[in-house]
């Protein structure tokens, strides 16, 4: 029985997340692949031997792989999965022949080609957040202290009870919930909460201290706090509505809290301003999945919203084997006039895979410290 619940409560519901996420993903490249007029030999989902699969009247092979930890597009001419040129093929083909490779089209259809992947996660999470706001709309709460909590950054900058905050760093705000999104990235970073107070604003600095909390399916989670909450009185909690357009733009804000957040995540780590304990691999995203299935679909499909960015702006950093090192490479034959040497190339795909692979190594290891911690 723990078995059965663990693949029901776990394992199935990440390989749908997943095999959505990366479905789209991949599909991005494919469209604008074919639009271009490049040939594509294999659509995957997984990698690994084929579970499933057949061939299109294009000679497209579609098919199911038996690991469900991403999967590729492999164009017409590339050496392998991740769309290293084979040199030797392509210098077998006739000129027609080359322009149905992704290594032998113009710069733009190559650029486009590759961009499309992760930009198709980008619109896949700005759709789903549409369509939940714009069914569900989104609690919200007025951004007035209730109470502020003894020994907090809050507290020594001299907020009170029934202040108003109405900017942050200069930002006006509207909810409570803009605040905790703006402080929990900025542990241990100086920032200036202005509050309103009997009608006047002041500008209060402080700086959010950087505390471990528990969420409640006992994960630990590093944030920024500066110690103030609200209650139903005093913060006014509602839910907010959206029609369809107002949905979507509030759709593609979302996207970019995410976005930012992630950027300022990421420097916090080089700053050290918090622990690289916090970044999580496969195991902890099938945690993760599990738990938002005991909240209901709706959690489930708002998980899979947050992955597709973490997806689209992963496949952008700039290393080889992803997709923003192939946009580096297009970047560098703009300024030069011509591709970077098929020697040099491998080199750089060898060096990113191992990048890669000791990335992979790293999260994991997290993700099984936090499981026996």
């Amino acid at each position: 029985m723990a078995i059965f619940g663990l693949i029901t409560g776990y394992i199935i519901p990440f390989i749908l997340v997943l095999s959505l996420l990366v479905f789209v993903h991949e599909m991005g490249h494919y469209l604008i692949g074919r639009w271009c007029g490049i040939r594509v030999t294999a659509f995957s989902v997984g990698f690994g031997p084929e579970i499933a699969g057949f061939t299109d009247r294009h000679g497209t092979r579609w098919k199911l792989s038996a690991i469900p930890l991403g999967g590729y597009v492999k164009f017409f001419g590339d050496d392998d999965v991740a769309s290293l040129p084979d040199a030797s093929g392509l210098a077998g083909m006739t000129e027609a022949e080359k322009a149905k490779t992704l290594a032998g089209a113009k710069l733009w259809k190559r650029a486009a080609t590759v961009a499309a992947g992760p930009i198709a996660n980008f619109l896949l999470a700005i759709a789903i957040f549409a369509v939940l706001f714009a069914t569900y709309g989104k609690v919200v709460a007025d951004p007035v202290v209730a109470e502020v909590r003894s020994e907090s950054a809050a507290a020594s900058a001299g907020v009170e009870p029934g202040d108003r905050l109405v900017a942050l760093d200069g930002t006006r705000i509207d909810t409570f919930d803009d605040v905790r999104r703006y402080v929990s990235v900025r542990p241990e970073t100086p920032i200036v909460v202005t509050v309103e107070r009997n009608g006047r604003e002041l500008d209060l600095p402080m700086v959010p201290k950087r505390e471990e909390i528990t969420d409640q399916f006992g994960n630990r989670i590093e944030l920024g706090i500066i110690g103030i909450v609200t209650n139903g009185e005093r913060g006014n909690f509602r839910v907010q509505t959206f029609s369809p357009m107002e949905a979507v733009s509030e759709g593609v804000k979302e996207t970019g809290h995410i976005v930012t957040g992630t950027f300022r995540y990421i420097g916090n780590l080089v700053t050290g301003r918090m622990k690289a304990d916090q970044l999580g691999g496969p195991v902890r995203v099938a945690q993760a999945s599990g738990q938002m299935a005991t909240l209901g679909v709706a959690a489930v499909i708002q998980l899979a919203a947050v992955l597709s960015v973490s997806i689209g702006l992963l496949n952008l950093m700039p290393v080889p084997v992803l997709d923003g090192g192939h946009l580096v490479f297009y970047a560098i034959e703009a300024v030069r006039g011509k591709p970077l040497g098929a020697g040099a190339q491998e080199i750089a795909f060898r060096i990113g895979m191992a990048m890669v692979l000791s990335l992979m190594v790293f999260a994991t290891w997290n993700d099984i410290s936090n499981l026996i911690g």
